[in-house]
């Protein structure tokens, strides 16, 4: 089937698929789209890296004489992706092609620089079988190994169609976006559209300042002292979680998106600036009321951040389960919770410095809580209400 000759919406067809690039991201999507019953081809400067995709069931790897895809993925890293989604436009002129890069405008540019260039070509470069996207999940480990096939179960996944600037007409067919839209649907990902450059200042405040922030914070741990890194809990862990990244994706990720990550820089910048004045005299007429209104800021920052599966925001109440540091006492836990029949919306974890005991932490709606302490206390549990 031609993808660009009907829509989705047409019958249940499954278009062979080449992923170009078989890192996180696109061994991930091969495992999707196998799993739904697609014809998966994979691709990759690294062989190593396609035999192991191969290996944990992303697809099988392409070679000379089989048949062309009729979707093609790009999942390259951001400073090759508009290179190699014109290349595949004019390799295989029925498909329609989409990436997964994580910066947006900066791409379409450098494709629109590409396409002007080739256009007195026998095959120009064919804007409209393009659509761009990005899914927005990840890990922090990188490579075939850590894909997973449910990477994208219930998370964003952007399509931003170029408009044509002069007359702001989408430029991608219809039936190449609905294409790249139920690619992501069939890797169980939600779907959002936004304009290029919206989704690029979109990513610089809620994806690439939380990155730059944990790899600022983990930095001033190089030198700390062992004694005081000892007393670490879950609060560290959870604002250097993902400082753990690639560096060299992210080298590519900010110098592509520099503009609206600066713009935001600068905001941060006078926030410290102004907390720094405020502490170098915290006694100061002022300076409490200074240090209060910054955190509170933050509270009502942190309070729009949207909560489970995308709801609207909602505080839930936690209650901590004290549990022995050996094997099966979560599993024991949440039996037990099962049993009371009250659905834990969020879990965390943490160790007791110096005891061999753990703490599980548990989100439940408001109205359960008692219940649930006073079950699991009834169960032999030690539990702590927060």
């Amino acid at each position: 089937m031609n993808p660009l000759s009907t829509t989705p919406d047409a019958g249940r067809e499954t278009p062979r698929v080449l992923i170009r690039g078989t890192g996180l991201l696109g061994a991930s999507i091969g495992i999707g789209l196998r799993a739904d019953g697609h014809e998966v081809q994979l691709s990759d400067p690294s062989g190593t890296a396609e035999a192991i995709a191969r290996d944990i069931g992303a697809g099988s790897i392409r070679e000379v004489g089989d048949p062309d895809p009729e979707i093609v993925v790009i999942a390259a890293p951001p400073e090759v992706v508009a290179e190699e989604v014109a290349d595949a436009l004019v390799e295989f002129p029925q498909a329609v092609v989409l990436d997964v890069a994580s910066v947006k405008a900066e791409i379409l540019r450098a494709l629109r620089e590409l396409a002007d260039g080739r256009a007195h070509e026998v095959t120009p470069v064919d804007l409209t079988r393009y659509v761009g996207t990005h899914p927005m999940a990840g890990r922090e480990q990188s490579g075939p190994v850590a894909a997973r096939g449910e990477l994208f179960t219930s998370m964003p996944w952007v399509i931003t169609p170029a408009q044509d600037p002069a007359t702001g007409e989408q430029v991608p067919t219809q039936a190449a976006v609905a294409w790249a839209e139920e690619v992501a649907r069939r890797c169980g990902a939600t779907v959002h559209y936004m304009d290029p450059q919206e989704h690029d200042d979109s990513v610089a405040l809620i994806s690439h300042l939380p990155q730059i922030a944990a790899s600022l914070v983990a930095s001033r741990l190089q030198d700390a002292p062992t004694s005081a890194l000892a007393l670490a809990g879950n609060g560290l862990r959870d604002v250097t979680r993902i400082a753990a990244s690639d560096p060299n994706l992210w080298v590519q990720i900010l110098s592509s998106n520099a503009a609206p990550v600066v713009e935001i820089l600068h905001g941060l910048r006078d926030d410290v600036a102004r907390l720094i004045r405020t502490l170098e005299d915290p006694r100061a007429p002022g300076g409490q009321a200074d240090i209060a209104q910054l955190i509170s800021e933050g509270n009502s920052g942190r309070a729009r951040v949207p909560g489970k599966h995308g709801a609207p925001p909602q505080s839930f109440a936690r209650l901590i389960v004290i549990v022995d540091d050996r094997p099966g006492q979560i599993a024991a836990v949440l039996n037990d919770v099962a049993k009371v029949g009250v659905n834990v919306e969020d879990m965390r974890m943490d160790h007791s410095a110096g005891h061999q005991v753990g703490m599980v932490e548990l989100s439940v709606l408001p109205g359960r809580r008692d219940e649930l302490a006073e079950a699991l206390t009834h169960f032999g549990w030690k539990v702590v209400q927060s």
